[in-house]
């Protein structure tokens, strides 16, 4: 055999080897990639359930004669303002935005549920202890859903930064994506007041 058949035959092995390759790599890296999307898909599923929960307590507590209206207006634009921010799964600062959104929702809202603790006849109707059972088991599923995120987050995050997989990543336009983080200040203990008396 001559040299210059040897040369083409090792040349299209090696063309052969490094596209089954590429095609490997790439194949896992759109499984991950849709890993990750499914698993978003699941947070803004929850975080709707929950959304969709604050609504129907709020029209219950509109309802209620001289509740506190400032209160329920903080609430309500907090909810207007968490279902306007956009989220790209590939840009970290998308992901905080709407992490922080999603916080002061829940932190107003925390505040109305306080305020109704001292309206006894709203605590009392079926709605409202429906709700509060509910939006229990809905927080759970948040922080489920989070999890199974930044697990995907972090298949994916290996795969794209794994050798070979990161030399075609690059090539492919897959880079390193952010995990959903705690809010700021959650490592601290909250303190907390018992006003017994």
């Amino acid at each position: 055999m001559s040299t210059s058949k040897l040369t083409l035959i090792v040349i299209l092995a090696f063309v052969l080897l490094l596209g089954g390759c590429g095609c490997s790599s790439y194949n896992g890296l759109v499984k991950v990639d849709q890993n990750v999307k499914t698993a978003w898909s699941n947070v803004e599923t929850n975080y709707q359930r929950r959304t969709d929960l604050y609504n129907s307590v709020i029209k219950v507590i509109e309802g209620s004669a001289n509740f506190e209206k400032s209160t329920l207006k903080e609430v309500i634009n907090a909810r207007a303002n968490a279902t306007k921010v956009q989220v790209d799964v590939n840009d970290s600062a998308s992901l905080a935005r709407y992490q922080q959104a999603q916080g002061q929702l829940q932190g107003s809202f925390s505040r109305l549920m306080a305020v109704a603790e001292a309206y006894p006849d709203l605590k009392t109707t079926q709605q409202f202890q429906n709700f509060q059972t509910d939006i229990s088991g809905t927080e759970n599923r948040i922080n489920v859903a989070r999890r199974d995120f930044n697990s995907a987050v972090q298949e994916y995050n290996l795969k794209v930064k794994s050798f070979p997989n990161n030399i075609f990543a690059g090539i492919f336009n897959y880079h390193e994506r952010g995990y959903y983080k705690a809010d700021p200040g959650s490592e601290n203990a909250p303190e907390i007041n018992f006003n017994i008396k």
